[in-house]
């Protein structure tokens, strides 16, 4: 099963996993709904006290698209580690 299966339902299931946790990580900001802190709402509570709008909520936007970007690579390469094996018809 670890040689056989497991190979192939990783070829096929990572992608979309791979998605889905990059989605995640975006979808973060939905967590200060229900008064979990994150890089949001830290970015509103510096504006608050400091006014400084359109720094605060670009320096959360820039962060999230590292962390996207970092996650995508990371995807990508994971997906090519997986795939190195397939046979090319």
């Amino acid at each position: 099963m670890r040689r056989a299966i497991l190979p192939q339902a990783a070829r096929t299931a990572l992608p979309p996993l791979g998605n889905s946790f990059i989605s995640l990580v975006k979808d973060t900001a939905l967590a200060a709904t229900i008064q979990v802190p994150e890089l949001f709402r830290q970015a509103q509570l510096i504006t608050a006290r400091t006014f400084e709008i359109f720094t605060m909520y670009l320096a959360a936007a820039l962060i999230y698209w590292i962390l996207a970007t970092a996650l995508s690579h990371l995807q990508n390469k994971l997906e090519a580690r997986v795939n190195r094996h397939d046979l090319e018809t």
